[in-house]
């Protein structure tokens, strides 16, 4: 009788494709307004050193703390979005982001900025763990592309606003800046949040077996997912992957100014800045193409052979840029192309994640695995204090590199095979 009652339940009809999408755009949208508080705080640091006079790694602490409470809270938000649904998350994310950079505005102490970065990074977290989350349940047919399109929303949503933020610095002062920009962005975030909506079961198409693509049939709650290795294999690495691109982002302007690069100008495809200006733009388009890009390449041959190409390709990268990067033109193109290798990481770990460990607790899961941003941002301050203490840059970049030919080298020899096996157990 029971069965008779489940298999006439009424379920509820499939969405058109065009629904999905507004849905997807809706979370990139709001994740382009989160973008600056991470990829722009670089712009600020040289000011905020010449005003107060801090050292650089001392400043630089309020970058970690950003990552630190943007990741390591991102389950809690998840349990809250799998729960109550994405709407009241993300409203409350974009108050706190408004909140965070309007105590930058006002900060005359080093705890004043890390308490405006730690605040700014909660709300941050909170519409970044949510929009990827929706994008994972509303596209199971299409994983790595849908979480890689939200995802360059961050990665790429800062790269139109580079050159007024530099510009209102310089005009305005930064402390007008932060306050600004905060208030903007943390304005668009609430209104956008009204319109995201979580999927109902049946809403979504099921997914079609694809031999190079494992998707488990099961569906792992977050305390399952923390008891499996395999986890703690893909945390790993995330964190050696993510380590390289955190350092990079956090200290582009002052590598470039230690290289005396920073403000030579380039010209390159018709157009003319400044050295750092233009990596910094380009190193934002490009770390958004790559979501998608390489989300897309991997839905069809697979995560861990799309990681093995990705990191081998950005410890290659970074190695060059610690070669070449003393020419201003090098320090653009090789700046893009370690960005280019970087960016992925956040398509390839979500979707790997819910493949493996199922749809339900998706944003709680893909929380979890998030955290390890968190874990390498902790590795962007030692980084600093590494260059403070040899007077170069030699041992970060050859550290980075080999980070990511080791990650590069597990994904497809020990990642590949162990989640097949995983997989398979889930499904019997």
């Amino acid at each position: 009788m029971t069965d008779m009652v489940q298999a006439t339940a009424p379920t509820t009809a499939r969405v058109s494709d065009t629904y999905r999408w507004a849905q997807l755009a809706i979370g990139v949208g709001a994740m382009v307004m989160i973008a600056n508080y991470q990829y722009g705080w670089t712009f600020f640091v040289p000011d905020i050193q010449k005003k107060f006079g801090w050292d650089r790694a001392s400043i630089q602490w309020a970058f970690t703390l950003f990552v630190l409470f943007e990741t390591w809270l991102v389950p809690i938000e998840g349990w809250f979005v799998d729960k109550y649904g994405p709407r009241l998350v993300v409203l409350i994310g974009g108050v706190l982001c408004a909140i965070g950079w309007a105590i930058n505005a006002q900060a005359t102490t080093l705890n004043g900025y890390y308490l405006g970065m730690i605040i700014a990074g909660i709300g941050a977290g909170a519409v970044y763990g949510t929009c990827v989350g929706n994008a994972l349940k509303w596209f199971p047919d299409k994983r790595g592309l849908a979480a890689g399109i939200t995802a360059a929303g961050f990665g790429a949503g800062s790269a139109l606003t580079v050159a007024p933020i530099q510009a209102m610095i310089k005009d305005s002062g930064f402390q007008t800046t932060f306050l600004y920009f905060g208030l903007g962005q943390g304005i668009l975030i609430c209104i956008l949040a009204f319109f995201l909506i979580a999927p109902k079961a049946g809403q979504v198409p099921t997914v079609v077996a694809n031999a190079s693509l494992l998707q488990t049939r099961r569906n792992y709650q977050p305390t399952e997912v923390l008891r499996q290795p395999i986890f703690w294999l893909m945390y790993f690495m995330f964190v050696i992957v993510g380590a390289g691109g955190l350092m990079v982002t956090a200290n582009l302007k002052p590598i470039g100014v230690d290289w005396k690069v920073d403000a030579v100008p380039v010209t390159l495809i018709g157009m003319t800045m400044t050295a750092v200006t233009f990596a910094a733009t380009i190193d934002r388009v490009l770390n958004g193409l790559t979501r998608p890009f390489f989300g897309w390449i991997s839905d069809m041959i697979g995560r861990e052979n799309t990681m093995f190409i990705a990191f081998g390709m950005e410890g290659v990268g970074i190695w060059l840029l610690y070669l070449w990067g003393h020419d201003p033109i090098w320090f653009v193109i090789l700046s893009g192309f370690v960005f280019f290798a970087w960016g992925e990481i956040y398509s390839l770990f979500p979707s790997t994640c819910t493949d493996t460990f199922g749809a339900k607790f998706a944003t709680t899961n893909a929380g979890l695995l998030y955290t390890a941003k968190g874990t390498a941002a902790l590795l962007v301050p030692l980084g600093n204090y590494v260059q403070q203490t040899t007077g170069h840059w030699d041992n970060v970049f050859i550290i980075a590199a080999g980070a990511n030919i080791l990650a590069s080298l597990l994904a497809i020899a020990v990642l590949k095979p162990w989640r097949k096996v995983v997989v398979a157990k889930s499904t019997l």
